[in-house]
């Protein structure tokens, strides 16, 4: 038998060939760890699950997580290296998130500051992507983020770290799916407005083409799963053909600004004290618009050779998609003749305002539809992305109804329960749109601040575990080597300060109607999420890391 990859556990863990509790005895700094009871050979060969000929192939390393990890793979492992890629390019549509929504970074910032605060955000949390890709091959599973705090946590803190931040990823995801199915709608709504005049929208004849729009991922999430993963480097092609035909027509037919306005004249609509002020708060379009880039982590029980390809498609998605929406955003703001003329569009949406300087209604509506193809495919798979999340947390106890939650079906091999879950508490929030018109704002700040919290959360722990005890870092087969301290020092440097900010309002003074309901969102979760804790979670959630498994090495 070939020598086995060295397995490193979490410090104060006993070891045996069955899984593995806390233990306050044993000294694992000083013990070695190998895998046993699965057949050993080359990383990349197909094996197949002998109970089930149907399930098509996954390699010996993907038995190998699992088996660490103490999960049975329930999953279809249908994407393969380039449909993952293709999966988490496509679901982070970075450009075609950066045109639809940018009211917030044009309204402060204006031309120069959104343009500079995409750039400085790129670089920041470019780090974040590193420590997660990373992190995603020392554990490929669905479960992420509370999976790796469970794993490089303190063992005495693991268990209410990672129960905690299970359900702040929870809500970030969800919020996430929430958020896109809102643009979608709202702009099918916007492109009605467009073509006609007379047409008066309604907050709630917005919320039900949202609804419709939830109608389309669960459809499809259900009963086009099979084919989804087959159709991912299609809809990549689509992604980057239509960036093409979206920045030619700005191009050749919009009016375009000076390079002068674009990079250097900024503004403060939002009536903030300094100028600096406004372009921090205004700086959340370019967050929201890099968000995502974990999503492939999240369907790693469904990605073929998942400890490599995984955190592969991670990073170089979030690399092809920040270059093309560079590209795209510079386009975009050369061809915005009047910032206030922009936000003031009666459709709500600047790009349309921008659109319609280029073309006639026809071609808004067209060019329009278009993007939106890209943007209801990405919530798709955002969507599958999000159930798969919460799935993942139910089936370790984190949830309540976590039986039913955590229930995979055994003819479809989905999770159908999570996927019904999510697409009810998508309707759900969409709801907060009837009441304030500040809805979308409120969602996609929860988002972030969520989301940031879970990344920070992830690499303070494996931080500690690389200064603390280095020698139980798990081998990755995508590793940042020397330079892992650095980069997760500078990965939670950065979502401190972007956390900070994505509680702002967009503008003052603050009243009920512009305020920014994502504190009331987060701490409500934040404090159910405590309860449950103490009420239920601390007697029946463990963490994953009580469930590894290793075997002594003599």
């Amino acid at each position: 038998m070939a020598e086995a990859p060295q397995v490193a556990l979490a410090d104060g863990i006993e070891v045996s060939d069955k899984p593995v509790l806390h233990s306050s005895t044993s000294d694992v700094s000083k013990t070695k760890y190998s895998l046993d009871g699965v057949d050993d050979g080359e990383a990349g060969d197909d094996i197949y699950d002998q109970a089930n000929p149907s399930r098509p192939g996954f390699t010996r390393s993907d038995q190998k997580d699992m088996w660490r990890m103490g999960k049975v793979q329930e999953f279809k492992r249908n994407y393969r290296p380039l449909s993952a890629l293709s999966f988490a390019t496509v679901l982070a549509a970075v450009w075609e998130y950066l045109l639809m929504a940018n009211t917030q970074g044009l309204e402060n910032g204006g031309l120069a500051g959104l343009f500079w605060a995409y750039v400085w955000n790129f670089i920041g949390f470019s780090f974040v992507v590193l420590s997660l890709a990373e992190m995603s091959s020392m554990a490929p599973t669905t479960g992420g983020q509370y999976h790796w705090v469970s794993e490089f946590a303190p063992p005495k803190h693991q268990k209410f770290l990672s129960y905690i931040t299970g359900w702040m990823s929870t809500l970030s995801w969800q919020a996430g799916n929430a958020s896109g199915s809102f643009l979608t709608g709202t702009i099918v709504q916007a492109l009605l407005v467009v073509n006609y005049p007379n047409y008066q929208p309604t907050a709630w004849q917005g919320t039900l083409f949202v609804f419709a729009m939830v109608l389309v991922l669960f459809i499809v999430n259900i009963w086009g799963a099979p084919v989804w993963a087959l159709i991912q480097n299609g809809l990549m092609v689509l992604h980057i053909l239509f960036f093409l035909v979206v920045i030619i027509v700005l191009w050749v037919m919009a009016p375009h600004q000076s390079a002068k306005a674009v990079f250097t004249e900024f503004s403060n609509e939002g009536g903030w004290s300094s100028m600096g002020l406004s372009i921090l708060v205004g700086q959340i379009t370019a967050i929201y618009s890099l968000l995502g880039c974990d999503a492939t982590a999240h369907i790693a029980e469904e990605v073929r050779d998942a400890g490599r390809y995984v955190p592969i498609s991670i990073f170089w998605s979030y690399i092809a998609n920040g270059v093309m929406a560079i590209i795209f955003l510079v386009t975009y703001l050369f061809s915005i003749e009047s910032v206030d003329d922009a936000l003031s569009d009666p459709t709500g949406y600047p790009f349309i305002y921008v659109f319609r300087n280029a073309m006639s209604n026809q071609g808004v509506t067209a060019l329009t539809i278009i993007v939106l193809l890209i943007v209801i495919a990405a919530n798709i798979s955002w969507n599958a992305s999000t159930a798969r999340q919460t799935f993942a947390f139910a089936r370790d106890s984190g949830l309540p109804f976590s039986k039913w939650i955590g229930h995979v079906s055994t003819t479809k091999q989905l999770p159908v329960n999570s996927i019904i879950l999510t697409c009810v508490i998508t309707c759900l929030l969409s709801l907060i749109n009837i009441g304030s018109s500040t809805a979308f704002n409120a969602i996609i700040s929860v988002q972030i601040v969520a989301i940031m919290l879970t990344y920070c959360i992830s690499m303070c722990c494996v931080l500690y575990r690389r200064v603390a005890h280095p020698e139980l870092i798990p081998k990755a087969r995508w590793s940042l080597g020397r330079w892992g301290v650095a980069v997760n020092l500078i990965g939670i440097v950065y979502v401190t300060f972007i956390f900070f900010w994505s509680f702002w309002p967009q503008q003052v003074p603050v009243t009920a109607q512009n305020f920014n309901w994502a504190v009331v969102l987060f701490m409500g979760t934040l404090i159910i999420s405590l309860i449950m804790y103490v009420v239920q979670g601390r007697y029946v959630y463990k963490g994953p890391v009580t469930i590894i498994k290793a075997a002594r090495v003599e």
